[in-house]
């Protein structure tokens, strides 16, 4: 059974910058690499002055370009123990500790905190739900005044979620939690002929009607298990979300709310081999 790399570990493994770079080559080009320009193979060399390797044609190969760490002037070292710190926390990462860890400022540490939120919400990738699906919104930031459920507020986020099963997690910030905005979503997304479990929100009640299997829970009045139907794997994960954002973040605005999403999705979709969330990462340049 794999075993979640330690920090001593990680840093044996990564002891400087040129650990790192020849990893990011390794990852992108291979043992094999060739040249691009002439075609030679295995003549690749490193250069001493910049991160980049060359060629005896003297054409340059750039292993950053094209991931989170291009243009940037943090060592990669720092950019690699960063992802380790989010792959290793249940909450997340704020960029107070992550300026506290990599001795960076804090514009710096903001910045490559979104970045690899970006990142792992690129490699967690968006696969097509079946099977039995959750459906279900909530509302992040602000106060809830009466029955808007809804429209959204402009101090309040809605965010539509849909999860398989014992599967993988999906989430949306959307403009508002009425029919259309969410039937769209769910279409996209959930296959045709899935069984989908909601509760009695008017916006999922044409589910049937559009090619679903779908049964609803009641919770305004206190009905939170119908057979097969609930929503407690949702309601579960925004628990845990909004936990994190109150507890580790404080705050987070709306513009950057899908940053964010992305993070703690790709960390839902690794619960069961959490082991494996660095290694994921750190192979999917």
């Amino acid at each position: 059974m794999a075993k979640t790399l330690t920090v001593q570990e990680f840093f044996k493994r990564f002891p400087d910058d040129n650990a790192c770079l020849a990893h990011l080559f390794q990852i992108r080009f291979g043992d094999a690499a060739h040249c691009p320009k002439c075609g030679e193979v295995g003549k690749l060399r490193r250069l001493a002055r910049i991160p980049a390797y060359t060629c005896n044609c003297g054409h340059h190969i750039h292993p950053m370009q094209g991931t989170p760490f291009e243009r940037s002037h943090t060592p990669l070292q720092k950019w690699f123990y960063a992802m380790y710190l989010f792959t290793t926390s249940r909450h997340g990462v704020p960029a107070k500790e992550l300026q506290r860890q990599l001795g960076v400022t804090y514009k710096t540490a903001w910045r490559m905190g979104h970045e690899i939120r970006k990142y792992m919400a690129k490699i967690d990738g968006d696969t097509p739900l079946d099977g039995h699906v959750e459906v279900d919104e909530t509302y992040i930031g602000g106060k809830r005044r009466g029955n808007n459920r809804g429209r959204s507020l402009e101090s309040r986020a809605v965010v539509f979620g849909m999860v398989e099963r014992g599967g993988n997690l999906m989430t949306r910030v959307v403009a508002n939690a009425q029919r259309g905005t969410l039937e769209r979503h769910i279409l996209e997304n959930i296959r045709l002929g899935s069984t989908v479990s909601s509760d009695e929100w008017a916006a999922y009640r044409h589910l049937a009607k559009r090619g679903y299997r779908h049964g609803m829970v009641r919770h305004s009045a206190e009905q939170w298990v119908d057979g097969i139907h609930h929503t407690n794997s949702l309601e579960g994960f925004w628990s845990q979300l909004k936990r994190s954002i109150r507890g580790t973040h404080i705050h987070v605005s709306a513009k950057h709310l899908a940053k964010y999403l992305g993070e703690f999705e790709f960390r839902y979709n690794m619960r069961k081999t959490p082991e494996f969330m660095i290694a994921r990462l750190l192979l999917s340049f």
